[in-house]
């Protein structure tokens, strides 16, 4: 008798599951039955969430609930889900811009209703009503952005402090408080642009390549293409960090430029304020006594390594725009721009004989630059530039410690615009 009683129960569960997925594409149901089975007790509201759903928003929701992290789906109710998924969607229907995004854009950096750890606040509703009045009006998104990053801090009333009561503060606590620090007002300016249908997210690092502090910021995607933007907005791709961030060294993830993703990704967003106790050890070995304590702290207070929030490293992009900020930037009559790289071997013609290390530049004992050289991946044409005086001697010191390279090198510019300065190790 347990047989059949059994197999009926089986045939119950498969029926109320398939009514729950009408209208979501087949490539989510295995996904909802993964977490469906996740969050419990919770799964009922998820399930009405799903049901509820208009047609033309089930993708939507079912995405969300696919690949929400472990703490959201044991959580978040029915009626928190569906307003927030109903005004993504009133913001596609509404902006020529959010309606002309490709799906999986729309998905992943418009619809979420968070960023990283922050409580899950019900800011959408009341964020569109802020904020939709800095967009009806114009025609394209750069307009919108940039109307919203000049008005969100009297808008919503919060600056900067660092007496804000947590790191990564939720929209409503950081309006309550009117503070935060850069995590904060970041998720602000990122749910501002969502709400009207900006595609957005957060970016940032765990630790410049200099040790003095993180940073993070928000990015907006504008015709097919990131951009970063803050709070307190200079323009698009413009910012006090530009050059911390350019200064990324390619090869130590602690130092990497993240950008957030909801959807899960095979990195985690390390840039996080909860996520450096997960990095790896060998990382982690790497920093400086007098900054690890911080990180020791992080990993004391974690009680799960299991990472949830999802990254994609975009370190690259970054080093690129201080890269071209400096090609672009206009050259005082005593400098030049010398474009540096390092060889392992005189054989400097080939590319598998460069050497990404870290290059310091000193004038006598003070250090006046520092960055990470092009690696054998790297286009030919591409150099790790700075901008020196004409008619100098510099000290340039070339380190690796992997590799337990260390070496000086004098160098003396000249009296042109540019100059090419080869360093070839072991000589």
């Amino acid at each position: 008798m347990k047989k059949p009683f059994l197999f009926i129960l089986l045939f119950y569960f498969l029926c109320s599951c398939q009514s729950n997925y009408q209208g979501v594409p087949a490539f989510y149901h295995a996904l909802l039955d993964t977490a469906l089975t996740k969050a419990g007790e919770n799964a009922e509201e998820l399930e009405r969430a799903l049901l509820e759903a208009p047609k033309a928003q089930k993708e939507g929701m079912a995405f969300l609930i696919s690949y929400m992290p472990e703490r959201d789906l044991t959580s978040l109710s029915a009626s928190f889900l569906l307003e927030n998924v109903s005004y993504a969607y009133k913001a596609r229907e509404k902006y020529a811009w959010c309606a002309a995004l490709p799906d999986s854009i729309f998905l992943n950096e418009v619809l979420p209703y968070a960023n990283v750890s922050e409580d899950r606040d019900n800011w959408r509703p009341d964020f569109y009503e802020r904020f939709s009045k800095y967009a009806d009006d114009k025609n394209n998104s750069t307009d919108a952005i940039m109307a919203i990053a000049r008005n969100i801090k009297d808008e919503v009333n919060v600056e900067y402090n660092t007496k804000r009561s947590r790191v990564d503060i939720s929209p409503f606590q950081a309006m309550k408080e009117h503070m935060a620090t850069c995590t904060g007002l970041s998720i602000l300016l990122t749910n501002a642009y969502r709400s009207v249908g900006i595609p957005s997210r957060l970016a940032g690092t765990a630790m410049w390549t200099n040790y003095k502090g993180n940073h993070t910021w928000s990015e907006v995607w504008i015709n097919g293409q990131w951009h970063f933007i803050e709070y307190y907005p200079d323009s698009l791709d413009q910012s006090w960090f530009v050059a911390d961030a350019g200064k990324a060294d390619p090869d130590h993830m602690l130092h990497w430029i993240y950008a957030a993703s909801f959807k899960p990704t095979q990195l985690p967003y390390y840039a996080a304020v909860d996520a450096p106790h997960a990095m790896q050890v060998t990382e982690l070995n790497k920093l400086p006594e007098e900054v690890r304590p911080r990180f020791e702290k992080m990993k004391a207070r974690a009680t799960d390594n299991k990472p949830y929030i999802w990254g994609h490293n975009v370190t690259q992009r970054y080093i690129n725009i201080y890269q071209n900020s400096l090609k672009n930037s206009q050259l005082k009559p005593n400098e030049l721009l010398a474009n540096v790289v390092v060889f392992a071997n005189a054989d400097t013609q080939n590319s598998e004989a460069r050497l990404s290390c870290r290059v310091d530049v000193f004038t006598d004992d003070k250090r006046s630059d520092f960055g990470y050289s092009p690696a054998t991946t790297d286009d030919m044409n591409r150099f790790l530039q700075f901008k020196l005086k004409k008619n100098t001697a510099y000290r340039f010191v070339v380190t690796h410690p992997e590799e337990k390279i260390n070496e000086e090198f004098s160098i003396a510019t000249k009296n042109q615009n540019s100059q090419d300065i080869q360093l070839v190790l072991n000589q």
